[in-house]
């Protein structure tokens, strides 16, 4: 568990607390055989820790889906999982889901639902929800070239600031081999943010990066991870991370994606 007090911009009536997962990679070939049929178990195993630990929000870090050829029967399921959940729910669409014209959350309804805010679709790029002084901000990957996670930070114009964002951490990332669709996030666009949380995808493993005093985790892939990561902003300020076992039984060798 990590714990650290952030300055207060105000007082908050209760304690915000966040589920934050990435890379489910849902679909209806290699992640549905690996759960025996059923590509959205992942998602629902996510949506159902969530719930068991009381979340407000939850955050998909990038490729909930494993491509943007997602037949509608699966995108029909996944929407059903996301709009019945009974949280609100922030999604980053990741270099293998990207917001294309075509893209999965342009089809079938999946961006109906009031509770759920795709990041580059519903919304440009944050989401505020004023019952928590909080906005989520992020940059949707919208093709498959390179681009920079992190470019652009928007500034804090509430009290809580939450960062999110699809790709592969490098303390001091070197830009000079082009091309490289790495996707690069470094300490420097971290520490940018200013964000009292950093919501991470692309690597399959949980990890804390960048600098000391951030808060930049992944998630890690939840067949991969059995976790999720519980963050709680605290009414006093504080900003609580930890892990958060996975509630539903997940097959014991899950599907592993790049």
């Amino acid at each position: 568990m990590v714990e650290n007090r952030r300055p207060t911009g105000g007082t908050a009536a209760r304690d915000v607390v966040i589920v934050h997962s990435s890379d489910l990679h849902v679909d209806d070939d290699y992640t549905a055989r690996t759960y025996g049929g059923d590509g959205t178990l992942g998602l629902r195993a996510v949506l159902e820790t969530a719930r068991a630990r009381a979340a407000d929000l939850v955050i998909l870090a990038g490729d909930v889906f494993d491509h943007n050829r997602v037949p509608v029967a699966i995108i029909d399921r996944a929407t059903r999982l996301l709009g019945d959940c009974g949280m609100e729910v922030v999604v980053l669409p990741g270099n293998h889901d990207p917001a294309l014209p075509a893209s999965v959350y342009r089809r079938a309804g999946l961006a109906d639902p009031a509770n759920v805010h795709i990041l580059g679709v519903t919304h440009e790029a944050s989401v505020v929800f004023p019952a928590w002084d909080l906005e989520v901000w992020g940059n949707a990957h919208r093709d498959y070239e390179d681009m920079a996670p992190l470019a652009s930070p928007l500034p804090r114009r509430v009290r809580w600031h939450v960062a999110v964002a699809h790709g592969h951490y490098e303390p001091v990332p070197d830009r000079s081999v082009v091309p490289r669709a790495a996707w690069l996030i470094g300490d420097a666009e971290i520490a940018a943010t200013a964000a009292d949380y950093v919501a991470l995808g692309h690597w399959n493993r949980p990890a804390r990066v960048g600098p000391d005093a951030m808060h930049a985790f992944y998630s890690g892939s939840p067949d991969y991870a059995r976790s999720v990561n519980l963050v709680r902003l605290a009414a006093d300020g504080r900003v609580v991370v930890e892990r958060s076992r996975i509630t539903t039984n997940l097959p014991v060798d899950g599907p592993v994606h790049d």
